[in-house]
Parts: C-alpha cells; structure tokens; sequence
C-alpha cells in the first residue's frame, strides 16, 4: 500500500484516482474498511466515501446479529 497521506491533506486528480483503484482492489480481495482506514492514514468515512464513488459493492457488517441468527449460532 501506498505511504500514508498526512493528516487533512486533499487527495485530487491522478493520485485520487490511483487511491481509490487500489483501495477497490484491496477491499475486492477481502481487506476492511477499516483496515484499509489506518494503513492509508484516512478515516473511515473517506475511505467509505471513495468505494462508494467507484461503485465498489459494500459488504454488510459481520458478527451476530440479534434474534434468530443470534440463536442459532
């Protein structure tokens, strides 16, 4: 992954694009949002904000959820 960006630096034009590619390839390939967040030096919601725009299918929270599923496992 690429050097971390400073805090509150604007990322635009061709190295927004080069991020956001990765970053698409890399939750493809199975890595969090989260993680993706901290090795970036990014918070989550950009790193939501940037899947979202390149139209990556977001997967749904993991874990237990509460009543039947809950029970069963």
């Amino acid at each position: 992954m690429a050097e971390p960006y400073k805090k509150g630096e604007r990322v635009i034009g061709d190295s927004r694009s080069a991020l956001a590619d990765e970053l698409k390839d890399r939750y493809a390939a199975g890595a969090s949002i989260r993680t993706l967040a901290a090795e970036t030096g990014r918070s989550y919601g950009f790193v939501h904000r940037i899947l979202s725009e390149t139209e990556t299918p977001l997967r749904s929270r993991g874990g237990a959820t509460r009543g039947a599923a809950a029970a069963a496992s």
